[in-house]
């Protein structure tokens, strides 16, 4: 999982400079930051709004004495859609969109409940206190 982190925090940054330098190349330096800026705040309040939406589903369901899994799920995808638009770059923004738009949402929430179900299979799925 380590190998992974590290990839990640090399290759992720080096494909959205060279999305950056590319749009730059297309529409101009300062467009291209322009539209990075808006992105940016465009994120932090789709993200406010699909995350009040999110935590107001998993309060109803906690009441009514349901298990409130998938609402748990919706907003763990908010939180990463959101902290993708935050991040500058135009490949995470695609990403970050698609996980805050409620009718693709339902595509990482499944693909993240997988990987919880096959970590729990496994035996590797710990919860740790802090």
């Amino acid at each position: 999982m380590l190998k992974w982190i590290f990839a990640a925090i090399i290759i992720i940054p080096a494909i959205e400079m060279w999305g950056i330098i590319q749009m730059g190349h297309l529409i101009g330096g300062w467009a291209t930051f322009l539209l990075i800026l808006i992105t940016g705040f465009a994120g932090a309040y789709l993200s406010k709004s699909e995350g009040r939406k999110a935590l107001t589903e998993v309060q109803r369901q906690i009441q009514s004495g349901q298990p409130p899994g998938f609402a748990m799920l919706d907003g763990l995808c908010v939180l990463i859609g959101g902290l993708m638009l935050l991040m500058p770059g135009f490949f995470t923004d695609i990403v970050g969109i698609t996980l805050l738009f409620p009718l693709t949402r339902p595509i990482y929430r499944k693909l993240i409940y997988r990987f919880i179900e096959k970590q729990i299979g496994r035996g590797t799925f710990t919860i740790r206190r802090w």
